[in-house]
């Protein structure tokens, strides 16, 4: 009974994980073009996929201690001692299956982080180049476009009396 809970929970996040990914793929095209709005809704998706990703994992952690109760923090590869063959081999190539989408999924989101980070350089460098650039009003060397006169104003003491 556990062993098809297990195989029904992996099922699921692998069609969630495949799901994800679609989302990050568009994400990057999303970020290419620069659409905000496009963006904001790709995220709340987004979101919600990782809330399902969530329970569908607390249910195949559940379905694999069911599997493995005398081990106290079991995994995945603790369960293929115990399933029968026919079972342990479709779990294998599902959990490679799983683990290729996951590793895929990191490697897309560190190609939009990339993205987002190089976008936001660029958003600072336009914005220092809108900057008026500040006088320098502190003590220093003068500057060479200062008249004598200028460089030592006497301001508001009158240093001669």
């Amino acid at each position: 009974m556990s062993a098809e809970v297990l195989t029904a929970s992996i099922e699921k996040l692998l069609k969630l994980h495949n799901s994800l990914y679609e989302l990050t793929v568009q994400k990057t095209d999303i970020i290419k073009t620069g659409d905000m709005e496009a963006l904001d809704q790709l995220l709340k998706e987004e979101q919600k996929h990782i809330a399902v990703i969530g329970q569908v994992e607390k249910e195949r952690q559940k379905a694999v201690k069911e599997i493995v109760p005398n081990i106290e923090q079991p995994v995945f590869s603790d369960c293929m001692d115990v399933i029968d063959s026919t079972e342990k081999e479709k779990l294998k190539e599902m959990g490679k299956k799983l683990a290729l989408l996951v590793t895929n999924l990191k490697e897309q989101n560190f190609l939009n982080q990339q993205l987002i980070h190089q976008s936001l350089q660029f958003v600072n460098f336009s914005l220092g180049l809108l900057r008026p650039k500040p006088s320098n009003i502190n003590y220093g060397p003068p500057t060479k476009n200062q008249k004598p006169s200028e460089q030592y104003s006497s301001g508001i003491f009158n240093s001669e009396a």
